[in-house]
């Protein structure tokens, strides 16, 4: 049996329907930081040098993230794997 259900409502009704927290503030304190910081950017190796810098876990975390996005890619494109544990195991 499949049953799909429609909810209409905001991000933000939905955000406190769901208990996240609201990062609204920090999001906005992280975009000013990142803003100016790329204000005295005159060339590509400064702008990559402060991406790195400012990136969440740096260099590293955006390669998970590389790495999680190409696997999700690779996921869609050939249907789910059936090589998962078995039933019972």
């Amino acid at each position: 049996m499949k049953v799909n259900i429609e909810i209409d409502c905001s991000p933000e009704e939905a955000r406190r329907f769901m208990g996240l927290p609201d990062v609204e503030q920090a999001n906005a304190l992280y975009i000013e930081n990142i803003t100016n910081a790329m204000k005295g950017v005159s060339n590509t190796e400064q702008l990559e040098e402060y991406a790195k810098q400012l990136a969440p876990m740096g260099q590293m975390g955006l390669k998970m993230f590389q790495n999680f996005m190409e696997g999700a890619a690779k996921n869609a494109a050939t249907g789910p794997s059936t090589k998962g544990p078995k039933s019972g195991d």
